[in-house]
């Protein structure tokens, strides 16, 4: 069996004031021609396919346009809800769906969905997972104890009994870790991110190990691609670069192979954008010189060196890359500032209150007193404070 993996499609998000429908339609067509001319059976969608709860109606008619170019072309896609979809409306009709080959799983209510599908190998199990909380997990299972993340998805797989002997397949959408390190972030999952912050090693991490049943595990959630401890646990990363971050970020599409069991293959196939997002650097006079301006229908960051302020900035950057999204600037009056707020921080100030203020600065909101706790125990192994 042969499909690809996508997650993270986050369709009718915006970059800056840029609406993203048309660049995202533009990925999701290569991806449609990637699956006609491989012959794909199948697409594994983990998650997070709106960019919030209510999308708006252009991401709706692009993801209607979408699922029905792939049934036209008699793909079946298996698809689940992630943290930014609303689950009770992404699940509005699944039932008759099914009738077109879309599998939908937007809403966990006690069991995991279950589909089996034949090759000439024998059986796969295709598994779909949607975003759950733990909270969620409990009220079916009150006999269980689950204290976080990691237990409601392994009392969700216990329940579900699957044999490691067959071949087996999930999606599902959220934080997996291995091998006691985080997953590298893309930079656009600002929900993420703060949740990294305060749960990692508490309540959010998943450990990687839970999927080991299974020969391909399709994973959401984080925006950049890449394999957790095995080849065969992967996120997809997302469609597109959805912040600066991401600017260096090879956006792909996996293709997935499972043969007889124990032998996955795996390419990932790139995405070119029509549109991309760059990140240019130096005086404006020479950003804006003719000769070197290129590729000006892109999205870009502009870091400008100057040492003044110029009136109208963006006016002007505007009128050769019309899709600017954001100009800030580096030079030595930022430098001083900077410096000069950490420097006045850490005048006569506890160790913890000092770190508290560049939390601060650099978050925008309060540690808590758990983060705190952690933090000073950490301070006092590494010989910091006693």
């Amino acid at each position: 069996m042969q499909f690809l993996h996508l997650g993270d499609l986050h369709l009718g998000k915006t970059l800056g004031e840029f609406d993203l429908i048309y660049d995202q339609k533009y990925l999701l067509e290569q991806v449609i021609r990637i699956a006609k001319d491989r012959k794909i059976d199948r697409i594994l969608i983990a998650g997070d396919i709106y960019d919030r709860a209510i999308p708006p109606e252009s991401a709706v008619r692009l993801l209607d346009w979408f699922l029905k170019e792939l049934v036209k072309n008699q793909i079946k896609v298996y698809l689940i809800s992630g943290n930014h979809d609303s689950d009770e409306r992404l699940n509005f009709g699944s039932s008759f769906l099914e009738d077109s080959g879309i599998y939908l799983s937007a809403k966990y209510e006690g069991e995991l969905k279950h589909l089996v599908c034949e090759d000439e190998f024998g059986e796969i199990n295709i598994y779909l997972m949607p975003f759950v909380k733990y909270s969620q997990v409990r009220h079916y299972f009150p006999d269980e104890e689950i204290k976080d993340y990691s237990d409601a998805v392994r009392v969700i797989l216990e329940h579900a009994d699957i044999d490691p002997a067959a071949r087996n397949v999930i999606t599902a959408h959220q934080f997996v870790a291995g091998g006691g390190k985080a997953p590298v972030l893309g930079g656009s999952e600002s929900p993420v991110v703060r949740q990294i912050i305060q749960d990692v090693g508490t309540v959010e991490n998943i450990g990687a190990e839970l999927f080991d049943a299974f020969d391909y595990a399709a994973l959401g959630h984080i925006h950049s691609p890449q394999k957790i401890m095995r080849e065969e646990v992967r996120y997809s990363g997302s469609l597109m670069k959805y912040s600066l971050s991401e600017v260096n970020s090879e956006k792909s599409v996996p293709c997935v192979t499972i043969g007889e069991k124990g032998h996955t293959e795996i390419e990932l196939i790139p995405l070119k954008p029509e549109r991309d997002l760059r990140h240019i650097k130096g005086p404006a006079a020479k950003l804006l010189a003719q000769e070197n301006i290129s590729d000006s229908n892109d999205f870009i960051y502009a870091t400008l060196t100057d040492e003044d302020v110029i009136p109208d900035i963006m006016g002007l950057f505007q009128l050769h890359y019309p899709n600017t999204v954001k100009i800030d600037y580096e030079n030595s009056h930022t430098k001083a500032l900077e410096q000069a707020e950490f420097t006045e921080m850490a005048e006569e100030k506890p160790f913890a209150e000092l770190f508290g203020d560049f939390y601060r600065v650099i978050y925008g909101e309060e540690m808590t007193e758990e983060m705190t706790a952690v933090m000073l125990d950490a301070a006092r192994e590494a010989g910091v404070t006693e």
